[in-house]
């Protein structure tokens, strides 16, 4: 018989779709050193659906980070997003009392998340020598009217990111 670690790695293996709350509970439950973290993060988990309920436009980019001592500590990525969660506080825990949670303060932390910068696009289409001389050959051809103006000035581009 597997164990659920076992298990857990086969379905990664064999690429099906795993329904991940689930199977991360599965791994956590029998792993020995992670077990103790399953209540907290499904409370965390079942705190943002709360919160999300409640304000679903803040809470799209928002984390609870935990709950100790009767007060909620949220992530948020940006000042602007915390000053209007801050100006929701007093509703928000209202609800949250209201739904049983015992919660006397809420603090907010802005957290700035790394942004990943975005590569150049690598050039997709490389063009055969038959194609340059065939685009420079219309663009000679093509008549100097207005009409043809623009189409002349892109053939030119093409033609000159081309030349190598």
């Amino acid at each position: 018989m597997q164990s659920p670690q076992q298990a857990f790695r086969l379905n990664i293996k064999r690429g099906k779709k795993l329904n991940a709350v689930n199977d991360v509970a599965v791994f956590l439950q029998h792993n020995d050193k992670l077990s103790p973290l399953l209540p907290t993060i499904k409370r965390n988990l079942t705190l943002k659906k709360e919160c999300s309920a409640v304000l679903p436009a803040i809470f799209d980019s928002c984390e609870v980070l935990n709950l100790t001592d009767d007060q909620l500590v949220l992530s948020i990525p940006n000042a602007a997003l915390a000053s209007k969660l801050k100006q929701q506080l007093p509703k928000l825990q209202a609800h949250l009392q209201h739904r049983g949670w015992q919660i006397n303060a809420i603090r907010i932390k802005v957290q700035v998340k790394k942004t990943v910068e975005k590569t150049a696009p690598a050039k997709q289409a490389i063009l055969t020598h038959s194609a340059l001389s065939a685009f420079k050959e219309l663009e000679s051809n093509l008549a100097a009217n207005a009409q043809n103006t623009p189409l002349k000035a892109a053939l030119e581009r093409l033609l000159s990111r081309n030349k190598a």
